[in-house]
C-alpha cells in the first residue's frame, strides 16, 4: 500500500542508531547535492520500457535507487575494496581477517551484534586517519576502472526518465557516502545517500554516525530527506534489488523492484509492484559478489581481494 509520506509511522525494526544514521545521510546528501547537478551529465540513449510514471513537472517527487545490484553489477564496495587493495591500503593479514569475517556472515545468515561490531571496527580502521578528499579522488580512480563498465543500461534509463521529467534523483546505499557521491556524479544524478563515517577537520576518525545505511537506516535517510525537500513520499518512487529495502520501498507511492532476489519478487507480486529485470542468463544470485549486509563499509572488498591475490600468485 502506498505510503503517505511524513504521515507513515516507523517500523519497530528502526531503532535510533538508524534514525541518527539516516539522517546524517540525508544531511550529507543535501550538501553535496548542489555540486553535482553542475557536474550532470546525460548517457547514449537505452531503447527499454519505461514507467507511466514519472509525472512531467511534478516536483513533490523525487526518486530513489539502491546501488548493489539495482543499478550496478554486483556491490560497489567490492569494487572499492579491489581498489584499496590495489593501492596497499591493507595488509595481507588485515585481508585475511576481514575476509573470515565477512565469510562467517554470509554462512551463518545472522546479524549477531558483538561479531558485526568488531567487522565494522575492523573495516574503518583501513580509511582511520586518511583524508576525505584522498578518499574521494581515490573514489573517481576505482569509478572508472571497476564500476563503469558495471551500470545496468536499463536501470540508468529509468534514472534518466525522472531526471527528464524534471524530478530529482538520489542513490540510497550502505556504501560509504563519499563512494555513493562520486558514483551519483559520474551518472548525472543529484545526489547520494549513504553510510557516513565521521570526520575531523577532513579526516576519518574510524567511527560511523549511527550505523551503515542499511534496512531501516535507508527508509530513515528518505523520509529525513523527503521531509528536508518538501516531497510528497506519495508521489515519489523508489527502486531496489533486495528484500532488506523492504522498508524504503514501502515508503513510496511507486516501489519498484529491480533485478528482484526471491524473497522481494515474492513480496512484490503479492503487493503487486512493478517489477523489473535486466539481468540474462543466471540469477540475481549469479550476478557480482554482494557485500555482507550490514557492514556498510570497506569489508566488504576483502573477499574480492584476496581472491585477486591469489590468483595473481
Amino acid at each position: 500500500m502506498a505510503a503517505l509520506g511524513w504521515l507513515t509511522p516507523r517500523r519497530r525494526s528502526a531503532t535510533a542508531r538508524s534514525v541518527l544514521a539516516g539522517e546524517a545521510s540525508a544531511e550529507a546528501a543535501r550538501k553535496t547535492s548542489q555540486e553535482l547537478e553542475e557536474f550532470a551529465q546525460t548517457a547514449p540513449g537505452v531503447p527499454v520500457e519505461v514507467p507511466d510514471f514519472p509525472v512531467l513537472g511534478d516536483d513533490k517527487a523525487a526518486a530513489f535507487f539502491d546501488l548493489d545490484n539495482t543499478v550496478m553489477q554486483g556491490a560497489a564496495i567490492f569494487h572499492f575494496g579491489r581498489g584499496l587493495h590495489k593501492r596497499k591500503f591493507f595488509e595481507t593479514r588485515d585481508l585475511a581477517r576481514f575476509a573470515w569475517q565477512q565469510a562467517w556472515f554470509r554462512l551463518a545468515g545472522v546479524e549477531d551484534p558483538e561479531h558485526m561490531q568488531e567487522a565494522r571496527d575492523s573495516a574503518l580502521s583501513i580509511v582511520k586517519g586518511h583524508r576525505v578528499a584522498e578518499l574521494m579522488s581515490i573514489g573517481e580512480e576505482i569509478y572508472d576502472e571497476y564500476m563503469a563498465e558495471r551500470i545496468w543500461p536499463g536501470t540508468r534509463a529509468l534514472a534518466e526518465a525522472h531526471l527528464d521529467a524534471g524530478q530529482k534523483v538520489w542513490l540510497v546505499t550502505a556504501a560509504p557516502v563519499e563512494i555513493a557521491t562520486v558514483i551519483a556524479r559520474r551518472l548525472g544524478l543529484t545526489g547520494a545517500l549513504g553510510t557516513v563515517a565521521e570526520s575531523v577537520n577532513g579526516v576519518y576518525t574510524g567511527k560511523l554516525v549511527g550505523e551503515p545505511l542499511h534496512g531501516p537506516a535507508k527508509a530513515e535517510a528518505v523520509r529525513a530527506l523527503a521531509a528536508a525537500e518538501g516531497l510528497d513520499l506519495s508521489r515519489c518512487a523508489a527502486y531496489s534489488d533486495s528484500h532488506n529495502d523492504i522498508p524504503m520501498l514501502s515508503l513510496v507511492g511507486h516501489p519498484y523492484a529491480i533485478n528482484p532476489d526471491s524473497k522481494l519478487r515474492r513480496h512484490a507480486r503479492d503487493l503487486e509492484w512493478r517489477l523489473r529485470d535486466y539481468r540474462t542468463g543466471r540469477k540475481a544470485a549469479k550476478v557480482g559478489i554482494p557485500a555482507a549486509a550490514g557492514v556498510g563499509a570497506v569489508a566488504g572488498g576483502t573477499v574480492a581481494a584476496i581472491a585477486l591475490h591469489r590468483r595473481r600468485r
